[in-house]
């Protein structure tokens, strides 16, 4: 089996680390797949939703999904490697709390502020939203 080895790393843990065989995170031109050797490279990683699809142990072949923030992703010589503020399992998420976030960043982004203020709660409401998405895919399963 084709596979390549994966490391989630959160600032606060390490979210997921094993064979995998594919891998799609959320970039700024869209989402961008990973399968087994692919070729080198480094990239910028966006908030939105994260699929990989583990090879080994209980969940093996099935895919899983997480919410992440911003944060790189770096392949080479089939490891991969995920850095990102936070990633979150669905079940993790408090979807009132997100909906608070989100409603929050609308807020903010009707008020006259600086463009770094701007910026700022386009980011929170990127996040609060694939989280929500997240979330509520979960919740229909």
């Amino acid at each position: 089996m084709n596979t390549f080895h994966l490391r989630i790393l959160a600032a606060d843990q390490m979210f997921f680390e094993g064979a995998c065989e594919n891998l799609v995170v959320p970039c700024a031109d869209g989402s961008f797949g990973v399968q087994a050797h692919h070729s080198n490279m480094i990239s910028a990683i966006t908030p939105g939703e994260l699929h990989y699809r583990p090879a080994e142990g209980p969940d093996a072949g099935r895919e899983k999904i997480a919410a992440v923030s911003a944060g790189l992703i770096k392949v080479e010589r089939n490891d991969v490697l995920v850095l990102v503020d936070t990633a979150e399992r669905p079940e993790e998420i408090d979807a009132n709390r997100a909906r608070r976030a989100a409603d929050q960043a609308k807020e903010a982004l009707l008020q006259k502020r600086s463009i770094q203020e701007y910026r700022v709660a386009q980011y929170n409401l990127a996040r609060a939203m694939s989280r929500l998405r997240v979330h509520s895919d979960f919740e229909r399963k």
